[in-house]
């Protein structure tokens, strides 16, 4: 299951209609989706390991994790209409659009693909590709929201998208007043704050007051998560400042909350952090330049691992490349040997959709991460360093 590709849907759906997961504790559920990273808007794993282990990027973690999630709100509620159509239903229901944005971006297509390019819309902070690589954040933080809102549509359709709008920006409110109270802030703080600002669905010109903000957080979840959001605020270097205990204290009164459940938010936070520091971008202090060459290089190596077949195939038809690709590995090529290899490979990308990305304005920007990475691609008969590390070998 590659949800990357179309159909991703559907055979992740037939995959799980094999398992029981949907019989998990409401609250064991959740606590697993922290476990995974989906609340901290950092997708580490699978939820609940449903999907077998593989070389998923963060982005198809979260498309995974957030379609899991939606299933399993549906199978709670277990309503009569059909789970594809009743989340297209309510994302339509929640657009800004008086005509859905996705209908007219999209055009007409079956549910499963409108489906599927709904969520792809919905995951990302950013859609333009370049722009994606010199972010450090590419997954939107905020989308266990959109889960809230499903979860009362499914009961109740009535001012859906109000409630999703209102719920956000008490969030938001509560989210920044931690950090605004903080005394001093740390790199992580201006991080997250970046984080959720470009999560954030609607832009409010007007928040709500704290007080007004906590009377619209009513129900088990909604508490929970704000809660979860807070302790992500709070944290740093696992240290929480008088401040911000004086800010939890009194939210946990506001909320009718045990001790426990701070307890518990605080460790998990902690815990987290601790296991997946290397993972988390904002727990990274990487520049620009570096946060660049780290995100394209794992999609051009996406790209590669996922399109070998064919490229395999393509390159082999294309002798000169192949040669010249093989020689980049033990010298630096020519200007005009470096101009062959691009009009070359630019003509077999043509000829795989999925790597027509490296056609558009910036993608040439990504042909050396593509040479780089040929490599490790090609059989050994195609790669002139193999050959020769052999034969030194063969004659030792």
């Amino acid at each position: 299951m590659n949800p990357s590709a179309n159909g991703w849907i559907k055979k992740l759906l037939n995959q799980v209609s094999k398992t029981k997961y949907s019989e998990t504790d409401n609250h064991e559920f959740y606590n697993r989706l922290k476990q995974a990273g989906f609340i901290y808007g950092s997708n580490i794993k699978v939820v609940l390991d449903i999907v077998k282990p593989f070389d998923f990027t963060e982005e198809e973690r979260c498309k995974i994790n957030l379609l899991l999630t939606y299933y399993f709100i549906y199978n709670k509620v277990n309503p009569e209409e059909d789970f594809v159509d009743s989340l297209i239903r309510y994302y339509k229901t929640i657009s800004a659009q008086k005509r859905s944005f996705f209908e007219e971006l999209f055009g007409d297509k079956t549910p499963d693909s409108l489906l599927e390019k709904m969520i792809y819309k919905r995951i990302h902070i950013d859609d333009n590709f370049i722009s994606k690589s010199f972010n450090y954040f590419l997954i939107n933080a905020l989308l266990f929201v959109d889960i809230l809102g499903y979860q009362r549509f499914l009961k109740d359709e009535t001012n859906i998208k109000s409630y999703v709008n209102t719920l956000e920006s008490a969030l938001e409110t509560i989210v920044f007043s931690v950090i605004d109270n903080k005394s001093e802030k740390t790199e992580y703080d201006e991080n997250l704050i970046k984080l959720f600002e470009d999560s954030i669905r609607h832009k409010n010109s007007e928040l709500p007051s704290y007080n007004d903000a906590v009377t619209v957080i009513t129900e088990p979840f909604e508490k929970l998560y704000v809660i979860d959001l807070v302790c992500m605020a709070s944290w740093s270097d696992k240290i929480i400042d008088t401040e911000e205990r004086e800010f939890l204290l009194r939210l946990k009164n506001d909320l009718a909350l045990d001790n426990e459940v701070i307890a518990h938010s605080v460790n998990d936070i902690n815990l987290f952090y601790d296991e997946h520091k290397d993972d988390v971008a904002f727990l990274s202090s990487k520049n620009l330049a570096q946060s660049f060459y780290d995100n394209s290089s794992k999609v051009v190596s996406k790209l590669i691992t996922r399109n070998s077949k064919r490229l395999i195939k393509e390159l082999s038809e294309s002798k000169e490349a192949m040669t010249l690709l093989a020689q980049s590995t033990q010298r630096n090529l020519s200007d005009d040997e470096q101009k062959k290899i691009q009009t070359q490979l630019l003509d077999i990308f043509k000829s795989i959709p999925s790597l027509a990305i490296f056609m558009l304005p910036g993608g040439m920007l990504l042909l050396p991460l593509f040479v780089k990475f040929i490599p490790k691609l090609l059989p050994s008969a195609f790669d002139e360093n193999r050959i020769e590390d052999k034969d030194e070998l063969d004659k030792n």
